[in-house]
């Protein structure tokens, strides 16, 4: 897989960006604030019909203007594609491939598998378990579009549920027939959500691992462990056994909306014991665990996307990513830096074909 180029059209501080790729590396040299994350940024939106940063479309359009399109034109399986994203405010948002335009977002999530390794993973240790279902949602979801158009129901059921719940409380009327249809969809769809989950974890433990000790060269072993109540043999019997629960919170207490994925370093948890070496390397490995994952299922290298990753990393961390750089390891990289001179000396270095491109304040030249 190749993305040959990029347009970004009043995408954020890009107000007309024309890039076109080396098939290995692409190294975007800058200042912090000069918009080289914003055209990381332009090819997550590419892949993923989303920003990686701005939960809101609204906030990607640049400053005083009213839309945004993005283009890219790419090599998938030896065929080309291309893709065009446009968000004009207070409209929806229009996803086309070769001209034709999609009815629903989600049939193109997944046809451009995408890695991305930013500043801000650790948070995925450090931060709620939202985020960490967040981030297996979307691996999930770029490898099996009926997982995808599952979850966008269970969330679709678990908002109207919850908008029932607050109505009995309001109204002090209740409809418990309605209540319970949708309690037999959620607890079907949590099922079958969490099984592939669980299946996630089978796949992912060895190649975590083996990442993990190549990126470190620690022996440690490292895991994700899936919690949920959803695989318990009980639980349509718990789910319905928390129905006062919930009249009293208006909430939904159960279901896979509260499940979490606990990262650990031997048997304790890596985010009160971890140093801050061992937090790094095993965001790191998780991200080439995924990307593995990606390339076994999809038969191709997914695009890697690695931001200001040498400010973030020490030397021999930084020594063993290029090491696997080298060896072939990746496909097209896409990565960023605010020192142009350490990008140069590093990348330099290894035999392969490198584009630098200079970025300020939204104009780029290479």
């Amino acid at each position: 897989m190749l993305l040959e180029s990029l347009d970004l059209i009043q995408f954020k501080n890009h107000l007309k960006t024309s890039l076109v790729f080396s098939p290995q590396i692409n190294c975007l040299l800058g200042l912090n604030g000069s918009g080289k994350t914003n055209i990381l940024d332009g090819i997550h939106y590419l892949s993923l019909t989303k920003s990686a940063v701005q939960s809101s479309d609204s906030l990607n359009i640049s400053h005083g203007l009213d839309f945004f399109t993005i283009k890219g034109k790419l090599q998938i399986e030896g065929k080309p594609l291309e893709v065009r994203c446009s968000f004009e405010a207070g409209k929806k948002k229009q996803i086309f491939q070769n001209g034709k335009a999609l009815d629903k977002t989600s049939e193109h999530v997944g046809l451009i598998p995408l890695v991305l390794i930013a500043p801000d993973d650790t948070e995925l240790i450090k931060g709620g378990s939202e985020g960490r279902r967040k981030f297996f949602d979307g691996l999930i979801s770029q490898l099996d579009r009926s997982y995808l158009d599952q979850l966008i129901r269970y969330h679709h059921y678990l908002k109207q549920r919850n908008a029932l719940l607050k109505q009995f409380a309001e109204t002090g009327r209740r409809d418990l027939t309605l209540l319970g249809s949708y309690d037999q969809e959620l607890i079907r769809l949590s099922l079958l959500l969490a099984r592939r989950r669980a299946d996630l974890m089978q796949v992912m433990g060895p190649v975590l691992q083996e990442y993990y000790e190549e990126i470190s060269l620690g022996r440690e072993k490292v895991e994700v462990i899936y919690e949920t109540e959803a695989l318990r043999a009980d639980f349509e019997a718990y789910y319905l056994s928390l129905r006062q629960k919930d009249l009293a919170t208006k909430n939904s207490n159960a279901g896979i909306h509260k499940d979490d994925f606990e990262f650990r370093i031997g048997t304790h948890p890596l985010r009160k014991i971890g140093s801050q070496g061992q937090q790094k390397s095993f965001i790191i490995a998780l991200k080439l665990a995924q990307f593995q994952i990606f390339e076994q299922a999809k038969g191709e290298k997914p695009l890697l996307l690695l931001d200001d990753i040498f400010d973030k990393l020490d030397d021999d961390r930084i020594a063993k990513l290029m090491e696997l750089v080298s060896k072939g390891t990746f496909g097209q990289i896409f990565l960023t830096d605010a020192r142009p001179e350490r990008s140069r000396g590093i990348l330099g270095a290894l035999d392969v074909e490198v584009f630098f491109f200079e970025v300020e304040k939204g104009e780029v030249k290479k």
